[in-house]
């Protein structure tokens, strides 16, 4: 291997950031990647001359070849997916059960699924819950493509099974069979003993003792462990569950010197180390982080060491897994693992080696953290350091013994540490609610910030250079968390609304939160934790587009798909102010809600005023106290920029009617129909009455009240009042210094 290395015609850290810029020109085709690669290209010829610039490109050739074959590749699977299915060979540890939903991995003729199916009674709950065989299922299943995203910056769940070799989903109607199949494939062996291991856990082991064993040992954290692991990703910590080199290094380690304290030679050792490899790969779920630090490690006892290392790996995970740099967790680890390659701080002592180290590594993955998650954590600096070392030199050992030692003697005594480690998690959270929110940075910042970061590494003794570059990186970062425009953006939160104002000095008003509404009553084996819609949607955008505080919450009325998130929302976004009907008051349920939020709330009144964009929002209506419902929304109407705006809420016939007496002319340029474009509101009085140019219509895809609905459409249509919808176009913005320009996602 070192041999291939000394072969290279440039060294191979250059030749691999080279290779990784035409992956991301591949993968992301973009103006900026385009740049990237063809200015390093430049400094190849340059730096190097033509005789050793001619002798790379071959190399270089093979990988893009490479990467051009596995796009086409991916291409023509996302084509050939048949639109029905009737078996499907489960894959046994990607198993999920909440409640009366079952999801799994399955695969039919070859190619890759993501299944789902309502179950139908307990027992059918219970047979899953406990299923540990292989299996293939004949069913009567609808076959669809995943949803890409539905927000700006929001989770595009089509990519992200892209990465996992997954092009289509599976609704599956009804089971007709179940039967027990065989393999002759190693690796559905190691699957179906993941399964296995996962379920003894379960059995043997108490919680919350066993979340932490499967979590740290297999990398499974299960659906009971929800809600803590929120905490952990609040607190900025959940990395400690992503299994990486220390628990790599950790089982390896441990391995080789069993195996040589027996007396096998290195040779056979560095052999035996590899089939160890992909046993522990499929074991851990075939994780990306967990297969880069084993190829990592098996390199590095091949005799490779620091970059060198690092751009090995890099080439053999191009070939294992094209699609690892594509999702946050392969860039994160890459990103850690090439710190960890570059820094060097051997010189200090061990106590001031780990403080340095972590603060280093902290600051160094700050701009690709951001990226991804939008905000940061200062706390998880310190808890990172604290609870690595609980977590990788004590759980991690101690829960191994206790697996290995559990078919002889279960020890279940020590679960009141764990009890004890999540009362200090829960402790610590509740008092450090809300992280620092910098915003998503354009790929230009990220790169600035990134070349920044480098730049202060390498001149970090030269005060007045690293004193500019920080300065330059807080200007990208304001940048960054303040945009310096105007927006309108009614989010897509499902079935219910959501609407952002923000102007180009930073006030914000939201109205609404949007919620999901439970329909009928279950069952206890049927229910199952939702996640709020805000969390996936709402709380999201906000945090990417930098925002941390709401100055004022406007919530129209007391309808669950307009409030229902409101603690969600609350627990993440520091509110400045809660308004409300003075109708909504009357609600106690309602009432509770606030009080326990603990935001200064108070009652509008038809008259006053919020200001926003160096203009004010008028409050048109309701006259009076009404009941919290659709005829008691809150109305709001203004002149943003060059546009009059009518945000209704879910304003219908009778409260239309008061509008056009109360108010002879109100000319409207965008409508926010009320009652996400039911039958009972838009009526045609009302729509001749304020004339709009364009419709907002926010609803659900494929909502159950089949919003909007047809005739409210038609109305719009014969007046040729444009509409934009929610669930056709996604989240809708309107964004500008002067004038509007209107944007959706789709």
């Amino acid at each position: 291997m070192s041999q291939w290395i000394k072969k290279s015609p440039i060294p191979a850290i250059q030749l691999a950031i080279l290779v990784l810029a035409s992956y991301f020109l591949i993968y992301r085709l973009s103006v900026l990647t385009g740049l990237i690669f063809f200015f390093l290209l430049f400094r190849l010829f340059h730096q190097y001359g033509k005789k050793v610039a001619l002798k790379t490109l071959p190399i270089l050739l093979m990988f893009l070849v490479l990467f051009v074959g596995h796009i086409i590749k991916t291409r023509l699977d996302e084509k050939s997916i048949p639109s029905n299915i009737s078996k499907l060979e489960l894959i046994p540890d990607s198993l999920r059960i909440k409640g009366d939903r079952l999801s799994f991995q399955a695969t039919s003729d070859g190619r890759k699924y993501q299944a789902f199916y309502q179950l139908k009674s307990q027992e059918e709950q219970n047979y899953f819950q406990k299923m540990d065989d292989l299996v293939v299922l004949t069913v009567k299943a609808e076959v669809s493509q995943p949803e890409t995203a539905r927000n700006f910056n929001g989770f595009d769940y089509r990519a992200y099974l892209q990465t996992r070799e997954i092009y289509a989903l599976v609704e599956i109607s009804d089971i007709l069979s179940i039967q027990v199949r065989q393999s002759r494939y190693p690796m559905d062996w190691i699957l179906l003993a993941r399964r296995k291991s996962l379920l003894y856990i379960a059995n043997i082991f108490p919680a919350p003792m066993r979340h932490y064993m499967s979590g740290l040992l297999f990398g499974e954290l299960d659906t009971d462990f929800e809600e803590m692991e929120d905490i952990y990703s609040r607190l900025g910590i959940i990395h400690l569950f992503a299994l990486s080199g220390m628990q790599v290094g950790f089982f390896i380690d441990k391995l080789r010197y069993l195996l040589l304290r027996f007396g096998l030679k290195q040779e056979t050792v560095d052999k035996i180390q590899i089939l160890f490899s992909i046993f522990y790969a499929g074991m851990t779920g075939l994780s990306i982080s967990v297969i880069r630090s084993l190829v990592q490690k098996t390199l590095g006892n091949m005799g490779l060491r620091g970059l060198d290392n690092m751009a090995m790996t890099l080439a053999v995970c191009y070939v294992l897994m094209p699609h690892f740099l594509l999702s946050a967790g392969g860039v994160l680890s890459f990103a850690y693992a090439f710190l960890l390659s570059v820094f060097d701080f051997e010189k200090l002592t061990m106590s001031k080696r780990i403080l340095v180290e972590s603060l280093a590594i902290s600051f160094g993955i700050f701009p690709v953290l951001i990226f991804y998650f939008y905000s940061f954590q200062p706390l998880s600096i310190l808890l990172t350091l604290a609870f690595s070392i609980i977590f990788d030199v004590v759980l991690l050992p101690l829960l191994s013994v206790l697996f290995l030692l559990s078919p002889i003697m279960v020890v279940t005594q020590v679960n009141v540490l764990f009890v004890w480690l999540e009362k200090v998690i829960v402790w610590i959270s509740d008092r450090n609610n809300f992280s620092l929110v910098f915003g998503k940075p354009e790929a230009v910042v990220l790169l600035g910030l990134m070349v920044i970061f480098a730049l202060i590494y390498d001149f970090f003794h030269r005060k007045k250079i690293v004193i500019g570059l920080s300065c330059l990186s807080i200007l990208l970062l304001f940048l960054t968390k303040q945009p310096l425009t105007n927006e309108v953006t009614m989010v897509d939160v499902g079935q219910g609304d959501s609407i952002l104002l923000r102007d180009a000095q930073g006030k914000t008003i939201l109205i609404d939160v949007g919620g999901r509404p439970e329909f009928g009553a279950k069952e206890q084996w049927q229910k199952r934790r939702y996640e709020a819609n805000a969390k996936r949607t709402l709380i999201p955008y906000l945090k990417s587009r930098g925002i941390g505080k709401i100055d004022q919450l406007v919530l129209t009325h007391t309808d669950t798909d307009h409030v229902g998130d409101m603690e969600v929302v609350a627990r993440e976004i520091h509110i400045g102010e809660i308004l409300v009907s003075p109708g909504s008051l009357t609600d106690r349920t309602f009432v509770q809600r606030l009080r326990d939020l603990r935001v200064p709330v108070r009652a509008i009144q038809v008259g006053e005023q919020l200001t926003i964009m160096g203009s004010r929002l008028h409050v048109l209506y309701p006259f009076g106290p009404g009941d919290g419902g659709n005829n008691d929304s809150i109305v709001l109407y203004g002149q943003l920029l060059n546009k009059n705006f009518l945000f209704t809420g879910d304003l219908e016939e009778a409260g239309e009617e008061a509008l056009i007496v109360t108010y002879p002319k109100l000319p409207v340029d965008v409508l926010k129909a009320g009652h996400h474009g039911s039958k009972g509101s838009s009526t045609e009085v009302f729509l001749d009455h304020i004339q709009p140019k364009l419709a907002l219509l926010s609803a659900g895809r494929d909502n159950r009240y089949k919003h909007p609905h047809q005739e409210t459409l038609d109305r719009l249509s014969e007046r040729k009042i444009a509409s934009l919808r929610t669930d056709q176009q996604g989240a809708i913005r309107f964004i500008g210094w002067k004038n509007w320009r209107v944007e959706t996602v789709k």
